[in-house]
């Protein structure tokens, strides 16, 4: 029976989180990535034949863990207000449990070099993003929204104002306050409003 890999890839992007909460997206190199993880550089390319891949493989797996609890949060709830509010919490509440992925996503993908991402790559966050965005309108959707501009908002309160919430308070001295789930959440239902269905 095969051994499994010492150095597989999760090690590998494990150690790349680890430098982009030290130093940023830019830390993350082939050569930095060996280093951090204790595997030898063959290793590192084995896995990832260049940079643009391991950098695309780091925001994917990172988004991909978030959306899919956001998703099965904003799916789980049998009425849309209640999915609504649940959503804008649960980003709220990854981040507290998650805050070195966390803050790694408010990079953003352009600081990991999205532009030079394999096709795959490209096609798995444009299919993942679509996703969301499915999402978000049918709750909207649900909730009465009938013009772009009120799917918008709903859009903001279930995702652009918890995002601004974990933003302001995840890189401080003390974190995520604890009351910050409920303010995404008081938040967001006050922008939705009584126009919710």
């Amino acid at each position: 029976m095969a051994r499994p890999p010492r150095f597989d890839e999760s090690v590998l992007l494990d150690a790349a989180v680890r430098l982009v909460t030290a130093a940023g997206p830019a830390a993350v190199t082939m050569a930095a990535v060996a280093r951090e993880s204790g595997a030898p550089n063959g290793s590192v390319y084995h896995r990832f034949p260049q940079r643009a891949a391991l950098l695309a493989a780091l925001w994917l797996r990172t988004v991909e863990r978030f959306q899919d609890g956001y998703l099965a949060t904003l799916n789980s709830a049998p009425e849309p207000l209640p999915a609504a509010r649940a959503a804008a919490r649960h980003v709220v509440a990854w981040s507290r449990a998650n805050p070195q992925e966390a803050a790694l996503l408010l990079h953003g993908p352009d600081e990991f070099g999205r532009a030079e991402w394999p096709e795959e790559y490209v096609r798995r966050a444009k299919r993942g993003n679509r996703g969301v965005l499915e999402a978000v309108t049918r709750v909207a959707e649900s909730l009465g929204a009938t013009t772009p501009a009120e799917t918008e908002r709903i859009s903001l309160a279930v995702i652009d104002l918890p995002l601004g919430i974990v933003r302001r308070h995840l890189g401080s001295d003390h974190g995520l306050p604890e009351y910050a789930e409920d303010l995404a959440e008081c938040c967001a239902a006050d922008l939705i409003g009584d126009r919710a269905k």
